[in-house]
């Protein structure tokens, strides 16, 4: 830890000092006003070559320190307005005034505005824009595109990052991380996951990805209990065009994504598509993945009303693959996947062929803004999700009691064990609407929005083969449960200037859940139950700019969340053992310095959990392991990153978390077996202060891109990831040793000009 330590310290070092010697450079100054002449506090000014910019204050005034003499394109935006563009030659330093028109047409941008943070928000964010993720391998998964920003850690059941895969913020894992498509709540209700295989290569068709650590500011959809991932799409292009992306790699991994746009058709309408194929047959045995995906997008556009719709589909037959490696085969066959294994009547280890994953998702998104007089703008969306599919799987040696089937047998032997091929399904609908009122004035910004969403899901079993069928017909049910889940959540935002470089911003919201279900669940045991919830959660901060590259903030916030389905189920049966909410408090500062070429930042966090869920070892009085309230944990840490661009040719970034995760005075419920005669005693044990699950204190990633020539770019890649254990234990017996990850692409972009005619 303390070499660990010494790096960040030596690296950080070495950034100040070529962040210092940036600050001699040049300087470009200006004031931003609309068509009256009155002056746009908060437009954003950004030298296009760097992603490098500021914020204007209260009088629109602006200025940009530290530049080296050379060409630069200049923007200057502000939403509801024409952006201004220009191309300078530089030389020590320069005034460069902006005066904005309003917009002829609304921008698709406006639709996430609401529930994201903005250039002036006292939170910790991260924005990747199309660009970047076009520079990374679009053939995996979101979270592999997301792997080097601040502590995330990506996970993969395949080893290829496509299929199943998922991602953890600060130790949270995927259920804790808020993640909405142009607004529209992407977690599932019940489990509060993110399945990204049912959405293969979206970010074919993504705009921008901001990744808010911590609590973030209010947005639509499952609580953010470690970070919120806020996903905008494509808008299409103004000229018409088309693409096409063939890929090919190890596993024998491929992925053939084709996109078509129509341009802006009478100065009103355009139209976007785009169809991907990928294939895998994975790093772990029997984790072949075929998926598909395709998508529509379309926009309208007047002069001060937008509509556009998105129709997404995506549909995925993957081998089963999450059970995991036993420790005691993982030295001798790392890619060793017991999920299909049964031993015939001959005693040969043999593979279920069939042991597949197959789901189908469609997306319908139709959303609606308007532009009113006065910079205020009314964004509204209607949504609807549909799913169908199931998990097909071989079992050996089951009893008919736990399926129900002992009276399928009237005649014949008494059958106490047997072979089976079961399916589970889950066929849902997820629907609403989401909101937000934008109201911009001269020093503040008010926004108040919402999202009214109901979820309709039933889980059921049928069998497909039974080894002694009996009075047992194909396709025979043997549970069906229904969960009903509705939602409704009102927030409201200001983000006021106080003085030319302080601005105060406070956000609060109010959410209430009603969640209910009914029927037997896989078990054959009655899973009935009605929860209800209502959240309030407020957040608070102030941001500083000086206008010259240094921003700093502070900021506090409350969250709140539910448990999930499972939760639910493990306790069921056992009032006593029924989860409540859990409650965060989340204290964040930062301090970032950007200048033309370079960039460096630290920030601070403490989030304090009360009645966090984690699994403890206890069992119901049903028998099932469950998740307990623990009343105490928390995670504090700092994340820092770094940037440094000398010439276009070279770039250079860096980022690392040094965190400690812990739960206090920590209860740990266990078995003792008797050997001599199998009897068992409940026992538990104080462990005091632990280490929580899954939560590295260190993380860190770095990354080298070089472009020796125009369309050529050659990037390598590296991560470490510190130990993690598998439960609340601290046991070196069970945990992921410390890992480093090195990755070289290289690619090169081939542009046709023309029918014919490649250069």
């Amino acid at each position: 830890m303390v070499r660990k330590l010494s790096l960040i310290i030596s690296v950080m070092v070495l950034l100040t000092g070529v962040l210092s010697g940036q600050r001699q450079g040049g300087m470009i100054t200006g004031k931003v006003t609309d068509e009256t002449g009155m002056p746009m506090a908060g437009a954003s000014v950004i030298i296009m070559e760097s992603g490098t910019g500021v914020a204007t204050g209260n009088d629109g005034s602006y200025s940009l320190r530290g530049l080296r003499d050379g060409t630069y394109n200049l923007r200057v935006s502000f939403t509801g307005y024409e952006p201004f563009d220009t191309l300078l030659v530089f030389r020590g330093s320069a005034v460069v005034d902006a005066s904005l028109g309003e917009a002829l047409y609304v921008a698709g941008e406006v639709i996430v505005r609401g529930s994201r943070a903005g250039a002036r928000t006292p939170m910790a964010h991260s924005t990747v824009g199309a660009e970047e993720l076009r520079e990374r391998d679009l053939t995996r998964d979101m979270p592999y595109l997301l792997g080097l920003t601040p502590s995330v850690v990506e996970t993969s059941d395949a080893g290829t990052g496509i299929g199943y895969t998922s991602l953890r913020i600060r130790g949270s894992d995927a259920s804790r991380i808020n993640i909405t498509l142009d607004g529209i709540p992407l977690n599932d209700s019940e489990s509060q996951q993110v399945f990204w295989v049912d959405l293969p290569d979206l970010a074919s068709s993504t705009g921008s990805i901001q990744v808010q650590r911590g609590v973030g500011t209010s947005t639509n959809g499952a609580g953010a209990f470690g970070a919120s991932v806020n996903i905008s799409t494509m808008t299409p292009p103004v000229e018409a065009g088309a693409s096409a992306e063939l890929s090919y790699g190890s596993f024998n991994t491929s992925r053939l994504s084709a996109k078509a746009w129509t341009g802006m058709l009478a100065d009103r309408f355009s139209m976007m598509v785009r169809a991907s194929d990928i294939h895998s047959d994975g790093y772990v045995d029997y984790s072949k993945a075929d998926i598909r995906s395709a998508m529509v997008s379309g926009i309208w556009s007047a002069p001060s009303d937008m509509i556009r719709f998105n129709v997404i589909t995506g549909n995925q037959k993957t081998g089963i693959s999450w059970w995991g490696v036993p420790m005691e085969i993982l030295p001798e066959n790392r890619k060793y996947n017991p999920a299909g294994e049964y031993v015939d009547a001959d005693g040969i280890t043999r593979y279920y062929e069939d042991e597949t994953d197959v789901y189908t998702q469609n997306h319908y998104h139709l959303f609606h803004t308007h532009l009113f007089p006065g910079r205020v703008s009314l964004n509204t969306g209607l949504h609807l999700t549909t799913g169908l599919g199931y998990y097909e799987e071989q079992k050996s040696d089951i009893s008919p009691y736990d399926y129900g089937l002992s009276d399928m047998f009237p005649t014949g032997p008494i059958i106490n064990e047997m072979d089976i091929v079961q399916r589970k399904w889950l066929d849902n609908l997820f629907y609403g609407a989401v909101w937000s009122l934008i109201k911009q004035g001269a020093t503040t910004e008010w926004t108040l929005g919402g999202a009214l969403n109901r979820y309709d899901g039933d889980h059921y079993g049928t069998i497909l083969w039974v080894e002694h069928p009996g009075d047992i017909n194909p396709g025979h049910e043997w549970y069906r449960n229904n969960g009903l889940k509705d939602e409704i959540n009102v927030y409201g935002k200001v983000n006021t200037a106080l003085t030319g470089s302080l601005s105060a911003f406070l956000d609060m919201q109010l959410r209430e859940i009603s969640y209910r279900f009914e029927g037997p669940d896989d078990d054959m045991k009655e899973l009935d139950g009605s929860h209800h919830f209502l959240f309030f959660n407020p957040k608070a901060g102030l941001f500083w700019s000086n206008g010259s590259g240094s921003e700093a903030f502070v900021s506090a916030a409350v969250a709140h969340r539910e448990p999930t389905r499972s939760d639910f189920k493990d306790a069921a049966g056992d009032p006593a053992a029924t989860p409540g909410r859990e409650r965060l408090t989340d204290f964040e500062g930062g301090y970032t310095y950007r200048n033309a070429r370079a960039a460096m930042g630290i920030n601070l966090y403490y989030m304090w959990y009360r009645d966090q869920l984690v699994p403890t070892g206890r069992i119901s009085n049903t028998g099932y392991p469950i998740k307990t309230n623990v009343p105490r944990s928390y995670r504090t840490g700092v994340e820092l990153s770094g940037s440094y661009r000398p010439s276009q040719v070279v770039a250079v970034k860096m980022n690392m978390t040094l965190s400690r995760n812990r739960i206090l005075d920590f209860r740990n419920h266990y078995f003792n077996y008797n050997t001599d005669d199998w009897s068992e005693e409940y026992l538990y044990k104080d462990l005091g202060s632990v280490d929580i699950a899954y939560s590295p204190r260190f993380t860190g990633s770095a990354e080298l891109e070089v472009n020796p020539a125009e369309r050529l770019s050659v990037r390598l890649t590296g991560k470490y990831v510190g130990r993690q254990y598998f439960d609340n234990t601290m046991s070196s017996n069970r945990a992921i040793d410390p890992y480093f990850v090195s990755n070289l692409s290289a690619a090169y972009g081939i542009e046709m000009r023309k029918a014919g005619e490649l250069t």
